[in-house]
């Protein structure tokens, strides 16, 4: 038995170590001599105190087990049944049904923490569940979140095996949350134990109707607009339909998002300050209110959220048409 001290930076600076809940930690290391390993930067290892933890060798590696009694997280819990009072800046009656989220910055959030892409992608698990929460608490009736898109699979294999077990972790808390979980984008290129684990989430959670989330998976909006056209094209072919009678609502009940009640987006946000919708349900967004902020994704949280909000409630939406 031999003894191993490891350093874990928190998410945000700002955020003390008593602030999350983190119960157990499982790391598998190569054996190898760990009597001055540090994972990460020195300028980084004030962020939280160090927590002693057991090493047992096993075979040719190491089981690391860090057992680390934290309360809450950044934002007072992570469970997405828990309920968030709404802030009194905001009104339920103005709360947009429908809000579609472009969660960029996981990479450049580890980047300049000096950690790797893939802790990026785990900070952005975090804030989404954060965000979930938010939204049931309030109110919001849909939430869409670009996943990644059909033009991004450099990270693939890795956010594939962490969806996986994000769906694999969350499904239960979702059931007793009243969330319905819909997945969009093309399919074809996901590993099928994915597949069968979207469908399995989708058929288990379908009734729930406390907030659907909706994940745009290896999704593209011009494909999207595309493959509604042909499914169209194919309704005249086939003599079930006159050409006469596409309209922009036969257009719309063909596309992904018509797994919805609500599938416009009334608030579109943006994070890490990019100003573009990187072909994001390009149909869905054309009366869209746009929300972009400065925050890398992993960062952003409640305060940003209400921020985005209350610019949302204060504006005047007109749908085309001219100012009264």
């Amino acid at each position: 038995m031999q003894s191993l001290r490891l350093h874990f930076p928190a998410p945000k600076q700002t955020k003390s170590l008593s602030q999350f809940r983190i119960k157990t930690l499982s790391l598998v290391l190569p054996h190898t001599n760990y009597s001055h390993y540090n994972p990460y930067p020195r300028s980084q290892t004030h962020l939280l105190p160090s927590y002693p933890v057991t090493v047992t060798k096993r075979s040719s590696t190491m089981t690391v087990i860090a057992n680390m009694a934290v309360q809450g997280d950044a934002d007072g819990g992570t469970s997405v049944a828990e309920e968030e009072p709404m802030p009194p800046e905001l009104r339920l009656e103005l709360m947009p049904k429908h809000v579609a989220v472009i969660m960029d910055g996981n990479g450049r959030w580890a980047k300049m923490r000096g950690l790797p892409p893939w802790e990026g992608h785990e900070a952005g698990v975090r804030s989404l569940k954060r965000l979930v929460r938010l939204c049931r608490s309030w109110g919001v009736k849909v939430l869409t979140v670009f996943a990644f898109s059909t033009d991004n699979w450099v990270e693939v294999d890795f956010l594939m095996r962490l969806f996986e077990r994000t769906i694999n972790s969350e499904v239960e808390a979702f059931m007793r949350a009243g969330i319905r979980i819909s997945v969009i984008g093309d399919s074809s290129k996901l590993p099928k134990s994915l597949k069968r684990m979207i469908t399995s989430a989708e058929e288990s959670t379908k009734d729930n109707s406390e907030l659907q989330l909706i994940v745009a998976v290896s999704y593209s909006g011009k494909y999207d607009v595309v493959q509604a056209c042909r499914s169209v094209a194919k309704r005249v072919k086939d003599g079930h339909v006159d050409l006469e009678d596409i309209d922009e609502n036969m257009i719309e009940q063909e596309l992904e998002t018509n797994c919805t009640e609500f599938p416009n987006p009334d608030l579109l946000i943006r994070t890490s300050g990019e100003l573009r919708v990187s072909n994001f349900l390009l149909w869905q967004l054309a009366y869209t209110e746009l929300f972009f902020n400065r925050e890398l994704w992993p960062d952003f949280g409640k305060e940003e959220f209400v921020e985005a909000l209350n610019s949302f409630q204060q504006r005047q939406r007109r749908y085309g048409g001219r100012h009264s």
